[in-house]
């Protein structure tokens, strides 16, 4: 298995501790230098951000496509991913988006504009600039 270019991006890889992860594997990733942190033995809440974010994608977007392809799925995650950082309100953070700059002054008398994402699947709205 060659992880090629994606390699050169991930420093760490944080699994639990099943046992489909073999020696192997952990061998492919630590020979790119990834360093392979196990979430800690018995703690089933150790993997919840990253089992939300998994269950948000399938929920939101992964059941509601037909996905054609490897390239396909692909450009949808990518998408999606954007919408999820830079658009969509998140709970924790006071219903605004990861990437919110709190400097921001927004016009609140500009248009809103909609922009369709995700192969149309979802709408963002923004106001103009």
């Amino acid at each position: 298995m060659d992880l090629g270019e994606r390699a050169d991006s991930c420093r760490f890889l944080i699994r639990d501790r099943d046992g489909k992860f073999s020696r192997s594997f952990d061998e492919v990733f630590a020979a790119s230098g990834v360093r392979i942190i196990k979430t800690p033995a018995r703690s089933p809440r150790a993997n919840a951000f990253a089992e939300r974010f998994v269950g948000t994608l399938r929920r939101e977007c992964l059941d509601r496509l037909l996905i054609y392809g490897e390239r396909h799925l692909r450009t949808v995650l990518v998408e999606y991913g954007r919408h999820f950082n830079d658009h969509r309100p998140h709970q924790g953070s006071s219903h605004r988006p990861p990437s919110h700059d709190p400097n921001e002054v927004i016009d609140m008398t500009a248009r809103i504009h909609r922009r369709s994402t995700v192969t149309g699947l979802i709408s963002e709205y923004r106001r103009a600039a």
